[in-house]
Order: structure tokens, then sequence, then C-alpha cells
């Protein structure tokens, strides 16, 4: 079985895309790519909306080789609007009208209704499928972070080899797990490779220290039940002490970032925003400030903690949406 992570944040973007490859059988999973419109009152720098232009190229690229896609959830840099994405493969993707909620339920809806008639598109949750190479299960609904997060439900998968046995696990945004029903759900798995988010240290100023050991402490008896090896990435990187803060898993030798899963430094623009701008000479323009009490009522960000300026920045140059 080969696995190649896409795009994900210790390269750059916030995105868990990845392709895998089981003989015949061509996954292409969460194929999507965003920035974080808004990181220590900062916009995106340069750097990393060039990240982003290679991650979309390569996303792209792999989408020409898969027969099939998963989509775990529709927060926006888990999928593609385009079609062309999708067009004659089979998809597999999030039940839109099961526990999906807010905006991810309009998502869902415009989801289903734009590819419904290109592509081969089918309900995931709780199903499997068999091909002559590997057995496809995807897990029922499990929580986006903790179980009374309000960010929704995401769909995990488990991608098994009928050769070897290997058992590759893509779990999305479960968040170390931090939900005790998604670690044991995943321990269940057995996966010899697990692919997840990490704990969002990055917000662990409001969600307590205990919250975010609690993800760590989940992922340490995942490994030692299973003895498996981990991808960590996506919210656990998102804070430049990442490294000092997970160092009791880095330390187990089983945990590497994404980057480290592909033998490379790792690259966490976002977590280095306030420097790369320092290293740009001209200064971003200033984010607009807001009235006391205009933040009420506003929306959760994608894939974060509800804060108001952790949603994907999203603008069209050149064809390229950013």
């Amino acid at each position: 079985m080969k696995v190649v992570p896409l795009a994900a944040d210790s390269l750059g973007v916030r995105s868990v895309a990845t392709y895998v490859e089981c003989g015949d059988t061509r996954i292409l999973i969460d194929p999507g790519a965003a920035l974080g419109a808004a990181r220590f009152g900062l916009p995106p720098a340069d750097a990393e909306w060039e990240a982003l232009r290679r991650a979309n190229d390569r996303i792209s690229a792999y989408a020409e080789r898969a027969g099939w896609i998963f989509v775990s959830h529709y927060h926006e840099e888990h999928y593609r609007h385009d079609p062309g994405v999708y067009a004659g493969r089979s998809v597999w993707a999030k039940d839109p009208q099961r526990m999906v909620t807010g905006a991810q339920a309009e998502r869902a809806r415009q989801f289903w209704q734009a590819h419904a008639a290109g592509a081969r598109l089918d309900s995931a949750d709780g199903r499997c499928i068999e091909t002559p190479d590997c057995i496809l299960a995807a897990s029922p609904p499990l929580s986006h972070g903790a179980e009374v997060s309000g960010l929704g439900h995401v769909i995990a998968l488990t991608v098994t080899d009928r050769r070897t046995g290997q058992r590759f696990v893509h779990a999305s945004d479960v968040q170390g797990p931090l939900s005790p029903v998604a670690a044991a759900y995943l321990g269940r798995e057995r996966p010899s490779l697990l692919y997840l988010s990490g704990p969002p240290a990055y917000l662990e100023h409001r969600l307590g220290r205990a919250h975010v050991e609690q993800g760590v402490e989940h992922l340490l008896r995942i490994i030692d039940r299973t003895g498996c090896r981990v991808i960590m990435d996506h919210h656990a990187v998102r804070e430049e002490s990442y490294p000092e803060r997970f160092r009791r898993l880095w330390d187990t030798g089983r945990v590497v970032t994404a980057a480290g899963f592909l033998g490379l430094a790792d690259a966490p623009l976002e977590a280095r925003r306030r420097r790369l701008w320092g290293a740009q000479r001209k200064p971003p323009a200033p984010l607009p400030r807001r009235a006391p009490g205009a933040g009420a009522g506003l929306r959760p960000a994608d894939g974060a903690s509800g804060a108001p300026d952790e949603r994907p920045a999203r603008r069209a140059r050149g064809g390229l949406t950013r």
C-alpha cells in the first residue's frame, strides 16, 4: 500500500489531503486546501499563497490518477468545489442529511447538488466496500474534536490491503482524538498507520491545558494498544511551540508530521506568519477592528474553534482560489 500526504499544515497549508494506492484501487482523500484568513491579526503571507498554489497543483495531479474520492466532512479545506475533480469517479462522501448542521449542511447540499450528475456519488457513513485489492470501511459519524464542540462530525476511512493485511486509517479532524468515543473507535480499527489531526494546542488558552492533554493521552493509548505509526498534523502544528508541546508523542518514535513522513522538514507557515511578515518589505494592511459585541453570533471557524478569525482565506487571482 502506498500512502502519500499531498497537502498539510506542516507543508504550509490547512489540509489533510492524501492519496492512497492499493493495487489498482486508488483513493484521493479530502481533496481540499485553504489558508487561515487571519492569525496573530495578520492575513496570509506570500509564502503561504505560494504553498497553496503548489498544494492545489499536487491535489489536481493526483485526482487524475484516482478512481475513488473520499470526503470526510464539509469544512472547506477538506473538499474542492471543482466538478472536474469528481467527474467520472466514485465519490464516497459524508452523508449530507446525517449529523450535519449549520453552514456544513448548506455546503453539503450544494456539494451533492453540484456533483450528483457527473460522479458516482454515494453516502459513506458506516459503510464498507470491497475491491479486488482492498477493503474500504467508513466509520459512523465521529465528533469533530470534543463531543460538545459544536463543530459537527466527520467520518474516518480505513483502507485494508487484502494482500498484506496493512491497515491505513485516515481520521481527519478528530483533533487528538479529543473524544473518547473517537479514540475507542480508532483503537478498535487497529491501524498499521494512522493519519489524524492532532490536539489543537494553539487554542489551549481557551480550551484549557487539561482538554488538550486528554487528546495526547488518547493518542498514546492508541499507540500502546495497536503499535501503529502515526502521522499527526493539521490542528496540532498551528502554534510554533508544537515540537516541545507534543514532546511526549514525538518521543515515542511512532509519531511524525506529514512533512516528516515524506522525509521533509516541517514548514508550518501559518504558525510562522509573524516571522514571514517580518521578512517582507511591505507590511500587511491592518485588519479592521470589531466594535464591542460585534463578534456575537459569528459562525464557527472552518475546522477550528469558533474564533471569528479562523475562517479559510479564499481570494481569486489568475484562476487560483486563494
